[in-house]
């Protein structure tokens, strides 16, 4: 177990060594992110992050009958989706996993502080140290981008899935939505970066050395980021690594127009200078613009949207 201590930021050495091995720079930039990612992704184990999780979970598979009893999370991260599902009824025994001990540490730690204890597993997602059959339902969000091998990793949850298990894999970046954001998101950075310097705006800067660490980490992004996806491709996947009853639904359009500059915006910023007022503007602009997303999914090719969910089932 480790210690839970902060780690080192990412050096520029460390980024170059991670560009030629793709699983070192994964550990090396979750490693670093552990301690501050729920801060940099705002979030939170409450009222809203519990709904935000179940609503992502049943918009692809429905709500379900009973709590899955045995719950696996591959790419757990600090545990936001499977601690905020099994707050929400959908999981009761959540084990999580990922290639990055400080994230697998961080989620224990999230779940003890909401009272309760996981497992967890120092595990890559392309070959699970679990038997043959041991979940209920395995999940993910925002995770198979990161993989090398998607397929490979389908299998291994096809694997270590009992006959009727289900798949829920949420939060990830398609083709053209993933583009668009990030195009949002570089001009967001470069007129920021630059308004703070102008004068009677210092106040709102951040230190160079702040910015310094946001760029060696977005650095490692281009690293860590692998895919993006075509809804219907995914679907095939899914498919051929064995499952059965694959669909794929896709979320925000506009939401994500506006919630990438906004979280890009809040690193190239002075924190101390939004405060509250700013978060709950963020939020409930996102949600008014989630629900408009809804509206427009009748009539905008679902490539367009930022977010792909897919979910499936293991044959009986």
């Amino acid at each position: 177990m480790m210690t839970g201590d902060a780690r080192e930021p990412a050096s520029a050495e460390d980024v170059e060594r991670a560009w030629s091995d793709t699983k070192l720079a994964q550990v090396l930039y979750h490693d670093w992110e552990a301690q501050t990612y729920d801060d940099k992704w705002s979030i939170s184990f409450d009222d809203r992050c519990i709904s935000y999780a179940r609503d992502r979970f049943t918009a692809v598979a429905g709500p379900p009958l009973a709590p899955y009893e045995r719950a696996l999370e591959i790419g757990a991260g600090t545990g936001f989706f499977s601690l905020n599902l099994r707050q929400a009824g959908v999981l009761d025994d959540v084990t999580v996993t990922d290639i990055s001990p400080g994230m697998v540490e961080a989620a224990q730690r999230n779940a003890r502080q909401l009272g309760f204890e996981i497992a967890g597993e120092v595990a890559d997602a392309e070959k699970l140290p679990f038997p043959d059959e041991t979940f209920d339902v395995v999940v993910g969000h925002a995770v198979i981008h990161h993989l090398p091998d998607v397929e490979q990793a389908f299998r291994e949850m096809l694997r270590v899935l009992k006959p009727g298990g289900r798949v829920v894999i949420c939060g990830e970046p398609t083709k053209y939505g993933d583009k668009i954001a990030r195009a949002l998101s570089r001009a967001t950075w470069w007129t920021a970066t630059r308004a703070t310097r102008l004068p009677g705006l210092s106040g709102w800067a951040r230190s160079q050395e702040e910015l310094d660490e946001s760029s060696r980490a977005a650095a490692l992004e281009s690293v860590v980021d692998l895919h993006t996806f075509d809804p219907g491709d995914l679907t095939v996947l899914v498919t051929r690594a064995g499952f059965t009853r694959a669909k794929a639904v896709t979320e925000e359009l506009t939401a994500a127009w506006f919630g990438w500059p906004v979280r890009t915006l809040e690193h190239a910023v002075n924190p101390d200078r939004l405060g509250w007022g700013w978060a709950m503007f963020a939020y409930k602009s996102w949600l008014r613009l989630s629900a408009a997303d809804r509206v427009l999914a009748r009539v905008v090719p679902r490539e367009l949207f930022y977010n792909v969910s897919v979910t499936a089932v293991r044959p009986e």
